[in-house]
Parts: C-alpha cells; sequence; structure tokens
C-alpha cells in the first residue's frame, strides 16, 4: 500500500470532485458473526478480526478478498502517527489502495489532513469502505471522476518500508502479483498437503447432500443392533451429548459431536455406552440411527424407557456449507433401538435449528431457543414447541402478545421441574443503537448506528405447565405461561457463556464457561473457568462447590462415630439397608438385620479394577464441557478451549462425587490432538512463534495449556471462593434481595446437622417426615389409611432425602467451620442412650 500527499487545492477546475451518491452493500460484502461462517481459508483472520478492525461487532464488513490484504488497525494506526510529521504544506493524502478501508480510516482519525482520498478499484470493497468509515464516525463520499489524472499530478511521499523508492515499488508490484497467485492457489494447495494426514479430505468442498446420502447406504449396511466392546474411548469431540441413563444407574450415553483440527470438520452419529462398574467403552451401531450431527439436544423422557433427540447441524468438511436438522429420534436404552418420528403437515414441528434445549415434565417434551444459519445472518430463535409423547403430536402454544417471555438465545440452561421447567442464562447477538462520532465539513458531530452485540444472558424465567381437563379431546395442547423469576443471587461473576448445567435432586450444578474481555492487539482475550457452583432452583441461589481432602481415619473400624469421611462407605450400606426394610415392611429398628443382596456386574476374574488417579484440582478451564450426574456423581466429559487463534477439544471425562465433594476422579484423560495449520498460516506465524520460543517449555500444545502458576493461582481462588458459602451477588439489585432473604431454615422442615448422612438424618426425624406426608395427602383429599405402612416409610425417606440435598452447600459451609475449629461432629446426647449419665458429662 502506497500512499501520496499533494500541495493542489481540490476546488481546480480541472480536478473538480464532487461526491456521488452512496454505494450499497452487495452480496459479496460480509459481516461474519462466527466461525461456522467463515470460508476455511479466512477463519485465521478472522479469529484476529479485532486486530484488523477493532470496532468488528459494531458492523465492519468486508469482502473475502480484502480479509488477505487488510492492513491491522495497530499498523495502520502507526503509519498515521509516522506521516502526521510530515511536511504541513500537504493537507490532501491520497490512499492508493484503499481496499476496505484500514488505512484511510486511521489516516482520517489522526485529524492531520484536510482530505483523504481513497481510491479502489472494486465497488463491492469499496463500498464496505464506506461503510467502515461510518462505523468509525468518519463521513466518506464517493469520487467518480478525474481520480486517476489527479494521482498523476502527485508527489510520492511516503511508502511503507520504501528505501529506493523506484527499486522498491516496481519489487512491490511483483511481490503482489505473487501474492495474488499464491492465494489464488491456496485452496488447493492446502488440501493437498493435507491430503496425507486426514482421511477423507477432498480437493474441493463437498456436496452435502451426497456426503448424507453416502452415509445413509452405509448405515443401511448394518443388519442389525450391535453393541461392541471398544479397547479406547471414542474419539474426541465438541458439541455431543452426554447422559445419565435413565434405564439403569451404571451407565453413561454418549452421542454425536464434531472435531475440528483447525484444516478439516469430522462429525460423529455413533452412540457409546460407558459402564461405569466395569470402566468399559461400548459402541453401538444400528441400521436405523440419527446421522452424523454436532449442536443438537436431547432428553430423557417422564418414563424411565426412552430418550428423545432433535436438531442438530452438519457441515462440509472444510465448513464451507452448513446442514441444519429438523427431524425428531427416540432412542429405548434397553434395546439400543432408534426410532425416527414422523409429524404430518407444514408447520407442525419445530423447525431446523441447532443449540436449542429440551426437557421434560410428566408426558410432554419441551424444547425452546436455539439458532438458524442463514448465508448471511444467524437468526436466533424464541419459539416454544412441547410434543406429546402420549398422542405423538407437536403443539406450539399461541401466548398472548403482551405476555413476558424469555428473548431469543441459544447454549441456555432448560431444567425439569415439577410445575414445567426452569431456563437461565444462554448467548445470542441483539440489535444495539450506539454514538458514533462523525466528522464532515462542519466538524465533528454525532451520530446514532445499529449494530449487532454478543449479548450473555443473565435472566431467569419458569415455564408453568397445567395439563388439559381429562375429558378433553386428545390433541388439546397443556396450558403455558412464562413467568419471570429475580436474578439469581451470587451468580457466577463474572458472567460467562459456555457454563453447562445438570440437573440434580432439585438444583442445577454448573460447570465452566468463558468471559470475553475487551480486544486487544493480539483480539479478542478471553477468561475461563473451571468453576463448580450449585443452583438451588426453588431459592435461586447459587452456591460454589469445592473440593476437599479427605482426612485420614485412624480408628475408623474401632470407633463407629469416629470422622464423617470415614464413615462414609458404612453409611451407604445402612442407607441401603434402610431403603430394604422399607421395601419388606420391617421396622426401622430390625434394618441392621437386613442381608444386602448387591446385584454386582459381570467382571472379567483376569481384569482387575484399574486404579484412576485422583486430583484435588478440577478439569483444566473450559466451557461448552458436557455434564451428566448419575447415582449423586457429577461425570465432565470434553469441553472446548482457545488459545490464541487455536481452538483445542479436549479428551477427557472426569467423575466428582457430589455428596463427598473428596476429590476429582480421572477416568480417562489424553492430549489434545495438534492442530493444523496451512502453510500460509506457518508464515504468518513465525514473529509469533518466535516470541513464543521463552515459553514453551512452560506451555506444549496437547501437555499443558497453561502455566503450572497459573493453575495454582486458580486453585486458590476456587478455594478461597468454596470457604465462603454466601459470596456477594454479581450484581446486587432490589429484585435480589428478596431472594438471598430465604434460607432452607426458614420452612419449617426438619433440617439436617453438620456431619449427618442421609441415613442418620432419616432415622431421626422420620416420624416428622411421615407426619408432613400424611399432612400433605389430606391437603390432596388422599386418606393416608389407603396407603401401605411401607409406601409411607418410602415417600417420607424421598422427602427427606429431598431436605438433606436441598441444604447441602450450606451444610457443608457449617462442617468446613467447625472442622477447622477442630469440631469433627455434632453429637445430641439427648438422642443418645448414654444420656442419662447425667449433666457433669456434658461439662467434661
Amino acid at each position: 500500500m502506497s500512499s501520496s500527499g499533494v500541495e493542489m487545492s481540490l476546488d481546480d477546475t480541472e480536478y473538480s470532485m464532487k461526491p456521488a451518491e452512496e454505494l450499497p452493500l452487495t452480496d459479496d460484502c460480509h459481516h461474519y458473526q462466527g466461525k461456522h461462517e467463515v470460508p476455511w481459508d479466512i477463519q485465521k483472520y478472522f479469529a484476529q478480526r479485532y486486530s484488523i478492525f477493532s470496532l468488528y461487532d459494531y458492523g465492519v464488513y468486508m469482502t473475502d478478498d480484502a480479509w488477505f490484504g487488510v492492513t491491522p488497525e495497530p499498523v495502520a494506526n502507526q503509519v498515521a502517527h509516522d506521516m502526521y510529521g510530515t511536511d504541513q504544506k500537504k493537507h490532501i493524502l491520497i490512499d492508493v489502495f484503499g481496499g476496505a478501508g484500514g488505512n484511510s480510516i486511521a489516516f482520517a482519525l489522526s485529524e492531520r489532513w484536510s482530505r483523504v482520498i481513497s481510491i479502489e478499484r472494486d465497488p463491492s470493497t469499496l463500498a464496505c469502505a464506506q461503510n467502515n468509515a461510518k462505523v468509525y464516525g468518519i463521513a466518506p463520499g464517493l469520487i467518480t471522476a478525474q481520480t486517476w489524472q489527479l494521482v498523476l499530478q502527485c508527489q510520492i511521499l511516503f511508502i511503507i518500508m520504501a528505501k529506493d523508492k523506484k527499486k522498491n515499488a516496481d519489487a512491490k508490484k511483483a511481490k503482489k502479483a505473487e501474492k495474488a497467485a499464491k492465494q489464488a492457489n491456496k485452496g488447493e494447495k492446502k488440501a493437498k498437503n493435507k491430503a496425507a494426514k486426514v482421511e477423507g479430505s477432498d480437493a474441493e468442498d463437498v456436496d452435502l447432500d451426497e456426503v448424507l446420502e453416502e452415509y445413509r447406504r452405509q448405515q443401511e449396511q448394518f443388519l442389525k443392533i450391535t453393541e461392541t466392546v471398544i479397547d479406547a474411548p471414542p474419539r474426541a469431540r465438541a458439541a455431543s451429548t452426554l447422559m445419565a441413563s435413565p434405564h439403569d444407574s451404571n451407565t453413561l450415553l454418549l452421542f454425536g459431536g464434531e472435531y475440528f483440527n483447525g484444516s478439516l470438520a469430522q462429525f460423529f452419529n455413533d452412540l457409546n455406552i460407558y459402564n461405569i462398574n466395569r470402566d468399559e467403552w461400548r459402541c453401538v451401531t444400528s441400521p436405523n440411527a440419527p446421522l452424523p450431527r454436532s449442536g443438537h439436544a436431547w432428553t430423557r423422557a417422564g418414563n424411565p424407557n426412552h430418550v428423545y433427540l432433535f436438531g442438530g447441524e452438519f457441515s462440509s468438511p472444510k465448513q464451507g456449507t452448513f446442514h441444519h436438522y429438523s427431524d425428531f429420534w427416540r432412542l429405548e436404552p434397553a434395546t439400543r433401538e432408534w426410532t425416527k418420528i414422523e409429524t404430518k403437515g407444514k408447520d407442525k414441528s419445530p423447525s431446523a435449528r441447532s443449540g436449542h434445549r429440551m426437557t421434560y415434565w410428566k408426558q410432554y417434551i419441551i424444547l425452546f431457543g436455539g439458532f438458524q444459519d442463514t448465508s448471511n445472518q444467524t437468526k436466533y430463535l424464541s419459539d416454544l414447541w412441547i410434543f406429546d409423547t402420549v398422542n405423538f403430536v407437536w403443539h406450539s402454544p399461541q401466548l398472548p402478545p403482551a405476555q413476558l417471555k424469555p428473548d431469543a438465545r441459544s447454549s441456555f440452561t432448560l431444567l425439569p421441574h415439577e410445575q414445567g421447567a426452569v431456563l437461565y442464562g444462554g448467548y445470542s447477538r441483539v440489535k444495539a443503537t450506539v454514538n458514533v462520532k462523525q466528522k464532515g465539513n462542519k466538524g465533528p458531530s454525532q451520530a446514532q448506528r445499529n449494530v449487532l452485540i454478543p449479548k450473555v444472558h443473565e435472566d431467569c424465567f419458569f415455564l408453568r405447565i397445567s395439563q388439559p381437563a381429562t375429558d378433553a379431546n386428545p390433541n388439546t395442547p397443556p396450558v403455558v405461561r412464562w413467568e419471570k423469576r429475580k436474578k439469581p443471587a451470587n451468580a457466577p461473576n463474572p458472567t460467562r457463556a459456555g457454563a453447562t448445567m445438570a440437573w440434580h435432586k432439585g438444583r442445577g450444578i454448573l460447570f465452566g464457561g468463558v468471559h470475553d474481555v475487551e480486544a486487544s492487539e493480539e483480539g479478542m482475550d478471553s477468561e475461563f473457568f473451571n468453576q463448580l457452583f450449585a443452583w438451588n432452583i426453588e431459592r435461586n441461589r447459587f452456591m460454589p462447590l469445592g473440593l476437599r481432602k479427605p482426612r485420614q481415619q485412624k480408628k475408623a473400624a474401632a470407633e463407629p462415630r469416629g470422622g464423617r469421611r470415614g464413615r462414609a462407605q458404612a453409611n451407604e450400606d445402612e442407607l441401603l439397608r434402610q431403603l430394604a426394610a422399607l421395601e419388606t415392611g420391617a421396622s426401622l429398628d430390625d434394618a441392621d438385620e437386613i442381608e444386602l443382596a448387591k446385584k454386582e456386574e459381570e467382571r472379567d476374574d483376569d481384569k482387575p479394577a484399574r486404579e484412576m488417579p485422583v486430583t484435588m484440582e478440577p478439569p483444566h478451564v473450559r466451557f461448552n464441557a458436557q455434564l451428566a450426574i448419575q447415582d449423586d456423581v457429577l461425570y465432565i466429559y470434553g469441553g472446548t478451549f482457545e488459545k490464541g487463534d487455536r481452538e483445542f477439544t479436549f479428551d477427557d471425562l472426569y467423575a466428582i462425587d457430589l455428596g463427598k465433594l473428596d476429590g476429582c476422579k480421572e477416568i480417562f484423560s489424553r492430549p489434545v490432538e495438534d492442530w493444523i495449520e496451512s502453510d500460509d498460516e506457518d508464515e504468518d506465524d513465525e514473529d509469533e512463534d518466535e516470541e513464543d520460543e521463552e515459553d514453551e517449555d512452560e506451555e506444549e500444545t496437547g501437555q499443558q495449556l497453561y502455566t503450572p502458576s497459573k493453575r495454582k493461582k486458580k486453585q486458590d481462588e476456587i478455594s478461597e471462593a468454596s470457604s465462603e458459602p454466601s459470596s456477594e451477588p454479581s450484581t446486587p439489585s432490589e429484585d435480589d434481595e428478596t431472594e438471598t432473604a430465604a434460607t432452607s431454615v426458614d420452612d419449617g422442615l426438619p433440617h439436617p446437622r453438620p456431619f449427618e448422612s442421609r441415613r442418620e438424618f432419616f432415622v431421626r426425624t422420620s416420624a416428622e417426615w411421615q407426619e408432613i406426608l400424611m399432612t400433605s395427602l389430606r391437603w390432596k383429599n388422599i386418606q393416608p389409611e389407603t396407603l401401605a405402612i411401607k409406601e409411607i416409610k418410602a415417600k417420607a425417606f424421598e422427602l427427606s432425602e429431598e431436605k438433606w440435598w436441598d441444604c447441602r452447600e450450606e451444610i457443608v459451609a457449617l462442617e468446613e467451620e467447625q472442622e477447622a475449629a477442630g469440631i469433627q461432629e455434632v453429637v445430641s446426647l439427648a438422642e443418645r442412650g448414654d444420656a442419662a449419665s447425667g449433666g457433669g458429662a456434658r461439662r467434661r
């Protein structure tokens, strides 16, 4: 790029220049909003968009060719600074190769020149430059005549990196021609170079319909459902779905996902089963299964026999084109059989989408939100759909226009509730009006412009659902109503996107996320998290969950009350005996005499149990991890981490016992695969690689994604946060005050004590819970006498267990305080058999 300075006046008749009408943006002008929209050969430059234009999110447009030649904003600002001190007699500057306006905007913003003229041959690129100038508050014009004649009269004043002007100009022309040829062959060269590394790569992007049809043909070759034991866990993948099997308490279900290595994307449709007790992975193949996809959603049904899946997306290997699914599937976890559910009629089912969420309520499946990719933009959705699993029909409830409802969004949380569902958070891009500074002939002025900006939602809604009357038509939809809740108290701060949540005992367990910080010269800076939170849905309050080291028990066998964690296994056995007593109708006092008939999984005698490492640190920081909770144990699978313009997909699985929080068990963890770069990317990254050589010993791709010092600092922050049970809310407001005022003690129900197991809590309060249950039944016009004693005790135990989990985080905080003071457990002497020994013993 070269720039020229002239001493002539623009008012000369020979060079009269009058602004023409504004050029409209053409189909070649793009404002990409996400990597999934960007052609593969400019994805690296898109990752650096905030270095190119710091106001990119405010509506900057560029043609695809402009990405390769645009001057980054810090460089353009330096050039403008160097030009500032030139001969003050020269007050007009001409940017001969204007492009998308990078240098011209910097020159204009320096306020050194009375006029800045940007010359560009391509109308689409020039239209982008005009648009971008407005984004930066500059009033552009368009000159269509006598421009090149003016240039011929100009005196060359400044050329970047110029020593010998004529020699440098010739060399620059040759270099530009060489670069143009190189860009023209870039796609073919990149594909050929990667063909040996990535299976299935093509010289050109492929036809999606043909690819999907080939998948269908291959799938039809399977004659029956086959379940095969695999030697290693499935390949790493992002945007997959993980679920605790609703059929049994010993398996996890993993389906779909995608893996992108920087060059090609691969999508999966394999159903993988993880057997927890046997530490064994199995892969299921079927002649009838959903096609490969990612970004889909699934949920269990109200009964434990079915899982429902909807939508998702698929792309060509180079992500040049995308396809969204609108198909609906049902999986039977017991038989591993997929069934496609067909609905008749247009607009009788949800449209194709990704990033939506699903949950269940009674006989209904609830679906909300998501996004759709079009050729020009990403459209976020706010429609609500409810599927009746009995009558096999979709309902789209018509809500009153004035009724408050959630904004369009994706990647949010949707959890089940006994009266409907609860929605929290999410991500979208919303329209906003910003003030921009314009520079016109009459001086600077203020103007407003509509732009799309990212938004991380922090609001919370309750979806109240009522079933239709029993004598209503089978196709009658349920009655629904959105109710906005107060903002949750003590929400994670700062706000974060990609923080996933799983439902557990009336709570939402949240992990990870990413918070985008303001742009720097290197691009958008992001802060990643690996903190755990529990969101109590009823009390609408977040509590941090911290891992705690188990204490060594010296006299666990000799002293039954010697330490909470040492008695964990004994308490679980007693709890099983308690449940067995309730099932057989025996009294609680006879529970210890019942022998447990434990159902052991088949295990090979020659295959000893594998010792899994346990650490007191949570998994590596990440976002969009998949969570599942089976038998009170949280499982964390995969997720994504970004470093610079590289994106890493984790290949690991961890387990955390939510009742004990006594460490993070590593089920498996494999190094992340290398990020594949093109030759052009390697050349562009030479300077960056030289800077990173100093840190090479500390940070190695696939081994350690952040330094030990940062890891220790992050863990210290987590430990400090975990030790404070009532951290301050992220943004105090009047709405939060009501939420924070209520605690679990205020409900008038029996309350657990520190160090008290679920079994101990129920034994101590069994009579109270049975009375509470019978009172509740009478309010519902149900006579308790119609129930068997064992049914009443079993339901009373469920109520007590719900209460135990409801206030678990508060009790843990009390336990930590008492342990710090040297108290290992709290005992009520009035409830012990030796209570008659007198008060002297208590004083001692």
